[in-house]
């Protein structure tokens, strides 16, 4: 019988009378993915002028997005308090070991928000970024810390054959990279729906199945089951943590899981209610749920989706105002609070 870790974090706040920096979070649980958001102030947590680093897409205030509230958020669960993200702490916690995000643009997303924390915590320290293909590293050499992206959207593999660009369901290689990290954070959902010239697969291979294409729930659940094989079957969890990132809303008219007659275009508003359950992260939830080896999941979904003011918009692509973008989330911003979610959980 299966016995993940999973009940969306629920987990570690429910079953254990959780302790961070000698405080109790909550003395008979609390599901921290439950709760509010509050206007604050004292937020946010970092100004990206001082991370040079960021990549221009996310930077919506140096692309002339004209409000500031969009930033001045946090979260507040229902039952508790959540840690402000302390940076210091942090990097002490995971001294000498390697972090790696695993996933699409939107772990990139949060990749790049927790490097800016951390270095605006350790301005004095050196760092050094590097990039080679699909895979950036950006360490603090004091701390002997590497926190790594690797880009890989899928998780399973796509393979260049001669009949054409193959995506094999039951393969998963670079497994190889991400299976000797510490701590790995696992991402992804929306390369999925792409079709036309951005469905970067020309056939899909299931076991002694080839076809053209499939309902796209159905082939990210097998994709899904593959990761969660592998990790059942590699990691020992004495010595790996492995989270997954829920299911990151888009707020653009039409997609999967977006309010209805709803675009983040010109919004400053958050929404007030979230809609139903996204479709992909009950997928997500069903998989995780089955998993025998502890698997976290980091469940952003629902109150990412009240943050349709979040999004670059038109302010996510250099002064060009030309294309808008309700996928990705501005920094700082609502990222900046996955990072304080999982820093509780570390």
């Amino acid at each position: 019988m299966g016995s993940s870790f999973f009940a969306t974090f629920l987990v570690i706040f429910s079953l254990l009378n959780y302790n961070i920096n000698g405080k109790v979070i909550s003395q008979k649980g609390c599901d921290i993915f439950q709760g509010k958001w509050v206007y604050d102030n004292s937020y946010p947590l970092y100004n990206t002028k001082l991370c040079p680093f960021i990549e221009n897409m996310f930077e919506c205030q140096e692309n002339s997005r004209p409000d500031k509230d969009y930033m001045k958020y946090r979260w507040q669960p229902s039952g508790c308090k959540l840690p402000r993200f302390n940076g210091i702490d942090f990097l002490n916690k995971i001294k000498g070991k390697q972090l790696m995000f695993v996933g699409d643009s939107i772990s990139l997303n949060q990749w790049q928000s927790l490097t800016c924390l951390l270095h605006i915590a350790v301005p004095q320290a050196k760092y050094i970024s590097k990039r080679t293909g699909g895979l950036s590293n950006f360490t603090f050499p004091a701390y002997n810390v590497s926190l790594l992206f690797l880009r890989n959207a899928f998780l399973v593999d796509i393979v260049n054959e001669r009949r054409g660009r193959v995506l094999r369901l039951d393969s998963i290689s670079t497994s190889k990279i991400w299976g000797r990290m510490d701590i790995m954070i696992f991402d992804s959902w929306h390369w999925w729906l792409h079709t036309g010239r951005k469905q970067p697969w020309d056939l899909i291979v299931d076991g002694n199945t080839t076809t053209k294409d499939m309902n796209r729930m159905l082939v990210y659940e097998k994709a899904l089951n593959t990761w969660a094989k592998w990790i059942d079957s590699n990691v020992n969890p004495t010595k790996s943590k492995v989270f997954f990132q829920g299911v990151s809303p888009d707020h653009a008219s039409g997609q999967l899981g977006a309010p209805l007659n709803k675009n983040c275009d010109g919004q400053t508003k958050l929404l007030e209610n979230p809609g139903g359950p996204h479709p992909a992260e009950l997928v997500l939830e069903k998989v995780v749920e089955k998993m025998v080896k502890p698997v976290y999941l980091l469940n952003i979904t629902t109150l990412s989706q009240l943050r349709i003011d979040g999004h670059p918009s038109v302010y996510g692509n250099g002064h060009q105002h030309n294309y808008s973008d309700c996928t990705h989330w501005c920094l700082a911003g609502v990222p900046d609070i996955w990072n304080e979610l999982f820093y509780a959980a570390l």
